[in-house]
């Protein structure tokens, strides 16, 4: 059933990407058109709704950052809230990061109510990958100091960071359209290659909010930069947000590490290696291009739909294929890897690369920033508080 319902995702992907043609791909993109009006009057609704205060944003007694980004997927969000965590985790505050757990397991707690899930309070890794999600359990995995709390609502999740970690300061993981939760600043990422997707909102398109929408953010990071002229795109950012500061950023490869042994090689092991990719990203494309700059022969490429977990079977066939191609080995993401089971005496060797985010430019806006969120005061009123005083006070 699962690989089933993986099949269906994939072949509406392509064809939003416009990856597939045929009548039945053309009849579905005109259905989803239809469906992606109605999507954008329900989005502006909701918004208009918070913005007129008849919908609550809430405080939970610590400043809060949101990372988030206009489209689907894609524009390199997880290194961006690792780099952001860890360094201010190194100035002094307790942080915690705040995730959904996007495909993850749903544990229940007392009275059959979804529980939160801690994937880690700064030290031990208390759950598995496929209870906390990937990228939580990535997170936690690389930060050390920094809480990881999972839960599908980020209020009671951020209430519990605060009450039980003892954090003061919430990172809100893809948070942009999570209006609940109000926030002292909105990080948004857009993708330098494919800044506002394919133009389309959900689900035509990759769109989750118009590009007018661009207007709530505090801050803007371009993604993906190589430190070329992106002009053109600045002033298109400038024409829905005038001033927020704008901080142009890449995704640097740092080191390759065995999925199996867990030793840690240079990106020099890279050149002139004939290899296999194997990835469920939303853009495989992207990682592909990234591993041939590095001087990778690509011979074989796999790639399935967005935080799909690889089975055995699955694995071992792809092993097989690159096994009789004669490959030097297997290539995934960091991400990826954390979703693939662990297969004795393999044919075939698997590394994933490890990525960090670079500022090219705007390196003073960041600090900034960092500042202002350092030294903001570590105890804000927690608006649950405030309704118990004033229940007591009638």
């Amino acid at each position: 059933m699962r690989r089933i319902l993986d099949t269906i995702e994939q072949f509406a992907v392509d064809v939003i990407l416009d990856r597939r043609a045929g009548k039945r791909a053309g009849i579905l993109r005109v259905l989803l058109l239809a469906f992606s009006l109605l999507y954008r009057l329900i989005v502006t609704a909701r918004i208009q709704l918070y913005g007129q205060h008849l919908l609550r944003r809430h405080r939970i007694g610590s400043p809060v950052v949101s990372i988030g980004n206009l489209t689907v997927g894609g524009t390199g969000k997880t290194p961006v809230v690792e780099r952001l965590a860890r360094e201010l985790s190194s100035r002094g505050r307790r942080v915690t990061i705040l995730s959904r757990g996007y495909k993850s397991v749903r544990r229940r707690g007392l009275h059959g109510n979804p529980a939160v899930r801690v994937v880690t309070e700064g030290g031990a890794i208390l759950l598995d990958s496929k209870t906390a999600g990937d990228e939580p359990f990535m997170l936690a995995k690389n930060l050390r100091g920094v809480g990881v709390v999972v839960d599908k609502d980020r209020v009671r999740c951020g209430r519990h960071a605060v009450s039980a970690l003892g954090s003061d300061l919430l990172i809100l993981d893809d948070g942009l359209q999570y209006l609940r939760l109000h926030r002292r600043f909105d990080l948004v990422l857009i993708d330098r290659e494919a800044p506002f997707g394919n133009e389309f909102l959900l689900p035509r398109g990759t769109l989750r909010e118009p590009p007018s929408h661009l207007r709530r953010a505090t801050h803007i990071l371009i993604t993906k930069c190589d430190g070329g002229d992106i002009t053109g795109l600045r002033s298109r950012i400038r024409c829905y947000n005038r001033t927020a500061p704008i901080i142009e950023c890449s995704h640097r490869p740092v080191e390759l590490q065995d999925l199996s042994t867990g030793e840690i090689l240079p990106l020099s092991k890279l050149q002139g290696l004939r290899a296999g990719s194997l990835s469920a990203i939303a853009s495989p494309e992207s990682f592909e291009q990234g591993l041939r700059r590095l001087g990778v022969s690509l011979e074989l490429t796999q790639s399935y739909a967005d935080h799909h977990r690889f089975s055995k079977r699955e694995l071992g066939r792809f092993i097989k294929r690159c096994s009789l191609r004669g490959v030097d080995c297997i290539l995934t993401t960091e991400k990826d890897a954390v979703r693939m089971p662990r297969l004795l005496n393999q044919e075939v060797p698997i590394y994933y690369l490890r990525i960090e985010i670079e500022i090219i430019k705007g390196q003073e806006l960041w600090d900034a920033m960092l500042d202002q969120l350092v030294h903001h005061p570590r105890t804000l009123v927690d608006d649950s508080e405030t309704r118990r005083e004033e229940l007591l006070l009638k």
